[in-house]
């Protein structure tokens, strides 16, 4: 913890970097993607203060719109396409995921039921090889489900309808660093 707070500690010594952050924010993208401690959105893709639009959930599950009691993630996603306008979203899975290798796995999670009910969320169960670390499969066409659940949302269908949006589905390697974007044409995850 020392680090960090040693960081935070300086980090406000820039002051002339951050005064125009005060005025709002006009990021393009709303970077959905993983909780997990090794994926870093600004890191992956060089984004400075005020550029990406972050969502984080576990698993970078886009769960399904419930009118009676919105969701968190529902609110966050309908923000940033109604009210900051932006004009692309990429939901970014993650190698090595824990929370799709328990779906890819069917792993017992009633030791963690918020965690096995949060994950439900994640239906289909992806499909994918149990015995891959990676979860490569399992994370690519978890990807690709949580792009047709946005696609249900009414503000991101209308604004794809109006051709002011535009949907992209990644893959983060952990271990390489590498993205790939799934290229529908050919139905792949290719390097960008």
């Amino acid at each position: 913890m020392q680090p960090l707070i040693d960081n935070a500690r300086t980090f406000g010594q820039r002051p002339e970097e951050f005064a125009k952050l005060a005025e709002g924010q006009s990021p393009q993208v709303l970077f959905i993607t993983c909780s997990d401690s090794r994926v870093v959105p600004a890191l992956i893709t060089g984004a400075r203060p005020g550029e990406l639009f972050e969502l984080r959930t576990a698993g970078n599950i886009v769960p399904p719109l419930a009118s009676a009691h919105p969701t968190a993630e529902a609110a966050t996603i309908e923000y940033a396409v109604e009210v900051l306008g932006v004009r692309d979203v990429v939901v970014c899975g993650h190698s090595h995921c824990g929370a799709v290798g328990a779906l890819v796995r069917g792993d017992d999670l009633t030791a963690v039921p918020a965690v096995r009910d949060w994950l439900a969320h994640a239906t289909p169960r992806p499909a994918g090889a149990a015995e891959d670390p990676a979860v490569t499969e399992g994370v690519q066409s978890h990807v690709l489900t949580q792009l047709l659940r946005l696609r249900s949302y009414p503000c991101v269908a209308r604004k794809l309808a109006q051709g002011q949006l535009a949907l992209h589905a990644w893959y983060y390697e952990v271990h390489t660093g590498a993205v790939r974007a799934h290229v529908a044409q050919t139905d792949t995850f290719e390097a960008l």
